[in-house]
């Protein structure tokens, strides 16, 4: 799928391009990439998600974790959305710099962004931050590794 800096890219776009599904794809929309640089998407945190009937009962908030991951899926579709990373995948590989400044409940638009920081072969790390209203949430350094698509897996 060739992607330009103009194009916003909606949730169908998303799957053809990541191998996340509900409930744990994390993007709803992109409205903003550069092909293995950077990019910029949002996801609207609603009171249905699965995470907010444990975390936390009577004062639902955002895991931190799950805010993390949201970067890192947006940097892995920065990545993958380069044609001649198309037909890989991304690893989680780690994180570094991990802080996180203020909650994100029910009703916020997680506002996500990175920005390609090094890459070594198929090891990279984005710089990634989280915001709602504008206001920084999150913020991190993701480690990330490229591999082929695995063969499906029979469970």
């Amino acid at each position: 799928m060739p992607v330009s800096a103009e194009t916003t890219i909606d949730i169908n776009k998303i799957r053809e391009v990541l191998p996340h599904r509900y409930p744990f794809l994390l993007i709803d929309r992109i409205t903003y990439v550069e092909p293995g640089l950077k990019a910029r998407g949002y996801k609207n945190v609603t009171t249905n998600e699965p995470f907010f009937q444990g975390h936390f009962p009577g004062n639902p908030v955002m895991p931190g974790v799950l805010i993390v991951e949201a970067v890192a899926q947006l940097g892995c579709f920065t990545m993958l959305s380069k044609d001649e990373y198309k037909e890989m995948i991304g690893l989680f590989a780690g994180i570094d710099g991990v802080r996180f400044k203020k909650p994100v409940y029910p009703g916020d638009k997680l506002e996500l962004s990175c920005e390609l920081v090094k890459l070594k072969g198929p090891i990279g790390k984005f710089k990634g931050e989280a915001r709602v209203d504008g206001e920084l949430v999150a913020e991190a350094e993701v480690l990330f590794a490229l591999a082929p698509k695995p063969k499906d897996r029979k469970i």
